[in-house]
């Protein structure tokens, strides 16, 4: 579920790039981190919405609980995660970090998560 927290981070991370590829996990991986009952938007779906927008140039997806593989693969000059991330947890910024890149965590929007957005809608129809 596309939120105006992750609009937020798309806009500050294309700010800080020419080119924004954005990596999704996959529906499996969701389920892992998440739980059976996630993700409520499938991987297709949320990559075609990512893809429309004017940020995001690119839009992949991985399969593992993180995307280091993916990352250590692609060797980006910049790594970004939002802002509830420091920058020594962010995964791959040693990857980054070693080449002589840069690892940024963005700005944090608060009170805005597709947790909460869940948690508002099953108080707002299932109690």
């Amino acid at each position: 579920i596309i939120h105006a927290g992750h609009l937020k981070y798309l806009n500050e991370a294309k700010s800080l790039c020419n080119i924004l590829v954005v990596a999704v996990n996959s529906d499996e991986s969701v389920k892992r981190l998440k739980g059976g009952k996630r993700p409520i938007v499938t991987l297709g779906e949320r990559m075609e919405v990512l893809s429309g927008l004017r940020s995001v140039d690119y839009v992949t997806w991985f399969n593992e609980d993180t995307p280091y593989n993916l990352i250590k693969f692609l060797k980006p000059d910049i790594l970004m995660k939002g802002g509830d991330w420091p920058i020594n947890k962010i995964i791959g910024s040693d990857i980054v970090l070693e080449a002589g890149g840069v690892v940024e965590s963005l700005s944090y929007k608060e009170n805005v998560s597709t947790t909460d957005i869940i948690e508002k809608i099953i108080d707002l129809f299932c109690k």
